[in-house]
């Protein structure tokens, strides 16, 4: 290409790319996207200061008749997740979403964040308004706080925070300036006590779960967003950590955020934090407005009187719930519930009509596919940045992960040692010769299946992990795999060698320190791709049990065609694909060419083999050497790491689009509050 047209295509890139938010969230499309475009780009410049600063943009929330149905897959029955609902969000202030199981809390809150996993069976309609304008308008920084508290297990709580605060905060590129700011975070976020501790997973002992809940949450706030979600945040938690979690949302509100939350059935005190309050029953809103003492006394105009000395959260829990202890009671609930539902929505109705003379939509949305907004992702440091960062965070997980690192070099140990035993000392016999080739058979099976099992188990969870920061725009797919990729091999070609120093010996095989040399380089390189192979199941699979279930099935095909059991020659024409993408049969081919060649057989038969090479052509092996077959085994390895980066950028979370509901609405500045 010519350097001007490089140049040319390098500016129109850089044009492309616009300032990223913490999150994208669902939009309404009224404008065009040039319009939103250039509307971005005013405001990229404030952003950044915004994100060095700590200053928090004053957001107030406003949704309007949300709802979201789903068809079975025969597309004949639709159900209701969420009925037209309503509310409001608003800056400075704590808005819990409660209800029973399955009353549309998540749903409601992924909606808002922008989160619902996108499905051909969903269908979201509704409006969204950021300070009183439609939401393709604004684009607010959004953070969103998951149940599951995903880290790399093996780095300390300061150094989380410093790799995400490099990877997000390119301006911030002073040590003591980035120290000062990772150090505001953790006093802020109460994690000061666990700081030099060890994150941890259920290997290793690390921080508690209130304290990874709160580091979650630091971890969002690093690029100071003015809307914060969080999906039941006291899931799991014990009472106190749970009132701990609380009350620093709380705090994050009353600093000018807008802090929403869903939680199911929370002690009192969790309660008087709460400023509003969202209660849903069936999908349908009971109760909108502000939480305390008003949510009680609506209910008891209705007849519906909370004791004293009852926890509020537990008499709404009681009061919105379906019982199903009996057909009769189950009856009576359901009225109970929809009486409710209808006098909240003549109560809604009667507030002042969503207008304002400056925001129409203008357009029927039943001719107009409504798409969500894609936000170009601007990365916030360089490639070679993002690869330092990146390698020195996959160095410190792979070389700090004693207890596998343990069970990987005592499996080596123990299977070198069985081997061993087995194949003790052969000779140069004729029956020596099946003996080799079987050990070196079991050796590039043990080999390969070690590697893809610890592959296996491990990459789902960090494919979570690196899905979400990808999301955030702290870096791009290909540095990533890179630096994992170049962290490994020390780690990684060091069981291989343990297991060949101890197995070679033992097994006498050809007694030579280049022969020895070879067998060591083949099996490592094996292990590569393997741990290459396992990288791809683990970006196709959608857990980490299915991963286990389909690699080593995988692998049992590639064993079947691995040069052992099964002739290339002899391989039917349809299959003979197979064993030229088979890593164990390129790793057998290998190791029995680098055994084979230069050996002399005692030959008691005038048909006994008499060399190394005959066996060599009895294999179908004769034509080709050690090179050639790493060589392919490199072009194996090769095709592993391409398919998993096609299919990590292609299995890119995608969500559900809110559509303008058929009815044209014009919205409000504001939502009233619920009064009598």
């Amino acid at each position: 290409m010519a350097p001007p047209i490089a140049k040319i295509l390098a500016t129109l890139v850089a044009a492309l790319a616009i300032r990223i938010f913490a999150l994208p969230g669902p939009v309404i499309l009224g404008r065009t996207q040039s319009q939103d475009d250039d509307r971005k780009e005013e405001d990229q410049e404030n952003n950044e200061d915004e994100e060095i600063h700590g200053n928090i943009v004053p957001v107030t929330l406003q949704w309007r008749n949300i709802t979201c149905t789903l068809s079975d897959k025969s597309r004949k029955l639709t159900r209701f997740l969420l009925t037209n609902a309503s509310g409001e969000a608003k800056a400075g202030r704590l808005l819990a979403i409660m209800g029973p199981s399955g009353s549309g809390k998540t749903t409601l809150l992924n909606v808002l964040a922008g989160q619902l996993a996108a499905s051909p069976r969903l269908h979201l309609t509704g409006q969204l308004y950021v300070n009183g304008s439609p939401f393709y308008m604004a684009s607010p920084k959004i953070a969103f706080v998951r149940q599951e508290d995903l880290f790399f297990s093996q780095l300390t709580v300061r150094e989380t925070l410093s790799l995400a605060v490099e990877l997000q905060l390119s301006k911030v590129s002073n040590p003591e300036d980035r120290e000062k700011y990772v150090n505001d975070l953790i006093f802020r976020l109460g994690l000061v006590s666990c700081a030099e501790s060890i994150v941890g997973d259920a290997k290793v002992r690390g921080i508690s779960g209130g304290e990874k809940k709160r580091l979650s949450v630091a971890c969002e706030m690093i690029a100071s967003p003015s809307v914060i979600f969080a999906d039941e945040p006291t899931t799991g938690l014990d009472a106190f950590q749970a009132e701990m979690v609380m009350e620093t949302l709380r705090q994050l509100a009353q600093a000018g955020h807008t802090v929403v939350c869903s939680i199911h059935q929370p002690r009192g005190s969790i309660y008087t934090k709460f400023d509003d309050l969202i209660l849903l029953s069936e999908g349908a809103v009971v109760y909108a407005g502000p939480a305390q003492e008003e949510p009680l006394v609506y209910f008891a105009e209705q007849g519906f009187v909370c004791q004293e000395h009852v926890n509020p959260a537990e008499f709404f829990a009681d009061l919105i719930s379906i019982d199903y202890s009996s057909s009769e009671s189950e009856h009576l609930s359901r009225k109970r519930i929809d009486d409710m539902i209808e006098v909240f929505a003549n109560k809604f109705s009667t507030m002042p009509d969503l207008k304002d003379g400056n925001l129409e939509f203008g357009m029927e949305t039943d001719k107009v596919s409504m798409k969500s907004r894609r936000k170009a992702v601007t990365r916030k440091v360089g490639w070679w940045k993002q690869f330092q960062l990146l390698l020195k965070r996959a160095w410190m997980q792979a070389t700090r992960d004693g207890p596998t690192n343990k069970v990987r070099a005592r499996m080596s140990v123990a299977s070198a040692l069985i081997f061993g035993s087995i194949f003790w000392r052969m000779g140069l016999s004729q029956t020596s010769i099946q003996d080799r080739m079987g050990l070196l058979q079991v050796a590039a099976i043990n080999t390969a299946m070690a590697a893809l099992t610890k592959t296996v188990s491990v990459f789902p969870k960090e494919r979570a992990i690196v899905d979400r920061e990808r999301a955030k725009g702290s870096y791009a797919l290909g540095p990533y795999l890179f630096a994992k990729l170049l962290a490994e091999i020390p780690v990684g070609a060091a069981f291989p060698l343990v297991f060949g120093v101890i197995l070679y010996p033992m097994a006498r095989l050809h007694p030579s320190l280049l022969r020895f040399g070879t067998f060591s380089s083949i099996v490592t390189v094996e292990s590569f791709a393997a741990s290459a192979m396992g990288l791809t199941v683990g970006a196709m699979a959608p857990t980490t049990e299915a991963a286990m279930a389909l690699g080593p099935s995988l692998m049992t095909v590639f064993l079947v065609f691995g040069g052992y059991y099964v002739n290339s020659e002899n391989t039917p024409t349809i299959f003979r694909w197979i064993p030229r993408i088979s890593l164990i049969r390129w790793a057998f081919q290998a190791l029995c060419i680098n055994e084979f060649k230069g050996l002399k057989f005692e030959q008691q038969q005038s048909f006994d083999l008499q060399t190394g090479e005959q066996v060599l052509e009895r294999l179908s092996f004769s034509g080709s050497s050690v090179g050639d077959a790493l060589v392919q085994e490199g072009r194996i390895l090769l095709f592993w790491y391409w398919m998993t980066y096609a299919l990590l950028k292609m299995k890119k979370p995608k969500y559900q689009p809110l559509e303008l509901p058929t009815i044209q609405v014009q919205p409000t500045a504001k939502l009233e509050e619920l009064k009598d």
